[in-house]
């Protein structure tokens, strides 16, 4: 279906989706003469596609399991599973178990995981009977590429912490030679993805580049990936991603009560909440600097799976998720364990919004066009 701008009646052109509740924060969304927004659209074609519907194929979930299972016998796992300690990543954990696999959990200790982060991990896995891999990240070198993302003054400031997560999923996996990493990613409740709010997650030029140019040292130790690495995973070791959450009927409400019943788990103010930089960069830093909510993305994404209403959405953007008193807290952490102070951060507040296009990635040369034809390849490979 062809799209076209419709600018309903408002200040400044303001305009909401009348299906979900994507707006025009999002500089790129368009809108159908109905109204309905180019995300929704999108939604759609994801969830009638055939390589989703194959996931919903009964039996598919079983068929899953045994392939995993044959590739990893005779060793100590046959998959792997980043866990955060939030509700994806837990049920993700809770599935591979009630399937019969035998995972090797993986966490990524960046300095910010919240108190009920931890304790929620320490009691899913030990319930669970799951081996827990952490990798401690060495804090100053991460702070100061933290930091120079701050300063690159784009809304990608979490890629530091994300991209790091799946280049230690992947040499994990290649190390214990175990082929499948079960992700948490699904499309219940993350249905979509907004370019100009975040990219390059995976883009290892474009995190040099932002590091060359506002950090203050080389890179020695952090976790990442290149093209060519990339390729050594996927082709040579033959990794690939498994969306577990896929396979089944995945709702975050009946999730949230499962694991509070079986594994003592404990629910968070907000979707990615569990860390105290997450927290404080989406409650305060995205809104304020950059304009945008990025509830409205995961509350669109439930809209869309029929987990909620319009208006129950609507109603949820109105309520207080991030009280003043947590806040000033969390933004007092945040300058010291930064090691900022308020002048610093009002200039990193007031320097003008940057974007991914601004500097230099892989996006902009002939490699992102190879990264493209492996993903077609893995596409065909599928089981």
């Amino acid at each position: 279906m062809t799209t076209t701008r419709v600018i309903s009646a408002g200040k400044d052109g303001y305009c909401i989706c009348s299906r979900c509740i994507m707006d025009t924060t999002d500089p790129d969304i368009s809108f159908d003469a109905d109204g309905v927004c180019s995300h929704c659209r999108r939604y759609e074609g994801l969830i009638g596609s055939a390589s989703y519907l194959e996931k919903k194929q009964p039996g598919a979930l079983d068929r899953l399991a045994e392939k995993i299972k044959k590739a990893g016998r005779g060793k100590p796992y046959d998959c792997i599973i980043g866990v955060s300690g939030g509700v994806d990543s837990t049920y993700t954990a809770y599935l591979t178990k009630k399937i019969g696999l035998r995972p090797l959990a993986v966490h990524l200790d960046n300095g910010w995981d919240s108190e009920l982060a931890v304790a929620n991990i320490e009691k899913t896995l030990k319930i669970l009977g799951i081996d827990l891999y952490t990798h401690v990240i060495d804090w100053e070198e991460f702070r100061d590429l933290q930091l120079a993302f701050l300063k690159a003054s784009t809304p990608d400031a979490e890629i530091p912490t994300d991209h790091a997560i799946l280049a230690l999923l992947y040499s994990i996996a290649a190390r214990e030679g175990v082929r499948t990493i079960l992700s948490g990613h699904n499309m219940a409740t993350e249905g979509g993805g907004v370019p100009a709010w975040s990219q390059g997650h995976g883009d290892w030029r474009y995190i040099r580049e932002i590091n060359r140019r506002f950090g203050s040292g080389k890179l020695r130790t952090y976790p990442h990936y290149g093209p060519w690495r990339f390729i050594y995973y996927t082709v040579v070791c033959g990794i690939r991603w498994v969306p577990i959450l896929d396979y089944v009927e995945y709702s975050k409400k009946a999730a949230i009560e499962l694991l509070k019943t079986e594994l003592c788990w404990k629910e968070y103010e907000a979707k990615h909440y569990e860390s105290i930089y997450t927290r404080f960069y989406q409650g305060y830093l995205l809104p304020v600097k950059f304009g945008f909510d990025k509830r409205r993305l995961h509350l669109s994404s439930l809209i869309w799976s029929g987990q909620m209403t319009r208006v129950e959405a609507m109603t949820e953007m109105e309520t207080e998720h991030y009280p003043r008193e947590v806040q000033n807290e969390d933004r007092a952490f945040f300058l010291k364990k930064m090691g900022i102070d308020e002048g610093e951060f009002t200039v990193i507040l007031n320097a003008s919004p940057k974007t991914f296009w601004d500097y230099p990635s892989y996006k902009r040369s002939p490699v992102f066009r190879v990264r493209r034809l492996l993903n077609i390849y893995h596409y065909f490979k599928r089981s």
